[in-house]
């Protein structure tokens, strides 16, 4: 029994092994995560910690801030309710033209940002298709925070599109004959089957499009409007900063985003691992 534990645990294998593949990671995220986020970090201890703090908490800093992360915020949560809406339907439902509906929703991926930019300010403007309807009804899109909020939900929605849809197509049936079968509501239903083993591939599509959305400069831009203290968003601004040869500025105002940005996603993942542990889910 022994001897053949034995020639089995030396048996080879067809990928390489822990240690050549351990090390190939930890230098790929090295060089690719890693190095980048110690640069921003040295080049923002150039400045004494009272410089630091004055760069991060200018009002026009501030401002930025509560754009860009409220924006990303709500147009994930958003994102998260209709994203669940069109997976369901992609999954659950057969009607003409459904190749094509499950194409498009892979648009925002492989469309330039600049392009969509473009795109959502000339709908929304005031001239514009959607934008002419909303104008008489005192409703301004483009050039308005309003208008980040848009351009952040539009490249979002793919996230938790993609993320649910796979879940959704491998949660069984039976499950939901079950619960109808003793005399459960579909609401009830939904809200006690099917959305318990959807959560945590919910939680990661809103994670995702939130994690996107913060960064997003492209599409934004070109909607924004970019009025310091009411349309301005940090990336924005970073971008500013460095055109002004502000590295230390820049990068001082990268770190507190990424501060920011990392402290959200762990209390989204800390939501997710609790949802886990709540419904009785395992990796």
């Amino acid at each position: 029994m022994l001897q053949a534990a034995g020639l089995l645990l030396k048996r080879p294998s067809v990928l390489p092994g822990f240690g050549l593949t351990l090390g190939y990671t930890l230098v790929y995220l090295a060089l690719v995560v890693l190095l980048p986020l110690s640069a921003a970090f040295l080049k923002t201890f150039a400045l004494s910690w009272e410089q630091f703090w004055h760069t991060v908490t200018e009002p026009r800093v501030l401002a930025s801030y509560r754009l860009s992360f409220g924006a990303a915020l709500a147009a994930a949560a958003v994102n998260a309710v209709f994203g669940l809406l069109v997976a369901w339907v992609l999954v659950r439902y057969r009607f003409p033209g459904k190749r094509v509906v499950d194409a498009l929703v892979d648009l925002p991926f492989a469309l330039p940002t600049a392009v969509a930019g473009i795109s959502l300010s000339a709908v929304y403007a005031k001239n514009g298709w959607i934008g002419g309807l909303l104008a008489p009804l005192g409703i301004k899109v483009a050039y308005t925070p309003l208008g980040v909020f848009v351009a952040l939900t539009f490249i979002g929605l793919p996230f938790v599109i993609r993320t649910v849809q796979p879940v959704l197509e491998d949660l069984e049936m039976e499950l939901e004959e079950a619960a109808a079968s003793l005399g459960a509501t579909r609401r009830q239903t939904f809200m006690q089957v099917i959305l318990p083993a959807l959560s945590p591939a919910l939680l990661t599509g809103f994670a995702l499009a939130f994690a996107r959305a913060v960064g997003e400069y492209g599409s934004v831009i070109f909607i924004a409007g970019n009025i310091p203290l009411v349309s301005e968003i940090t990336p924005l601004l970073i971008i500013t900063k460095l055109e002004q040869y502000d590295t230390a500025g820049a990068t001082a105002i990268a770190v507190s985003m990424l501060g920011v940005s990392f402290a959200l996603l762990l209390l989204i993942n800390l939501w997710q691992w609790w949802s886990r542990r709540r419904y009785g889910m395992t990796e």
